[in-house]
């Protein structure tokens, strides 16, 4: 799976969205993200494409199987990562920053271990 980073993060947005709302649509992404409008159009059309998103006619989006992987697995790296930092010491605000731009970068292995670790703390 070999996808960019603002993609995986409108992906993480769409489900993090419905988690809240039960259904998503564009506005909504709009203003998770504080994107504007034009540029939200142009990505869901791309994750459209490429078959990570379905549109009804009534604009609502949906994930694919495909979708929903990239989106599950960058959302729990960002709470896994935020977790740990926090553990760290880090204030919520900062930790939940960073670990957006280390959720896409970090590798498998270092994740599982972050993530074993999370897990004694808990």
């Amino acid at each position: 799976m070999n996808i960019h980073e603002s993609a995986e993060d409108y992906l993480e947005a769409i489900l993090k969205i419905r988690e809240k709302k039960g259904m998503v649509r564009s506005i909504d992404i709009v203003n998770e993200l504080g994107y504007s409008k034009p540029s939200i159009s142009i990505a869901m059309k791309r994750l459209r494409e490429n078959g990570y998103i379905i549109m009804d006619e009534d604009n609502f989006i949906t994930l694919t199987d495909s979708g929903m992987d990239i989106a599950q697995k960058i959302y729990t790296r960002h709470k896994t990562l935020t977790k740990f930092l926090v553990n760290l010491g880090v204030d919520e605000d900062t930790a939940e920053k960073d670990a957006c731009k280390i959720e896409h970068d970090i590798s498998d292995i270092t994740f599982e271990r972050i993530s074993e670790m999370v897990k004694t703390y808990s």
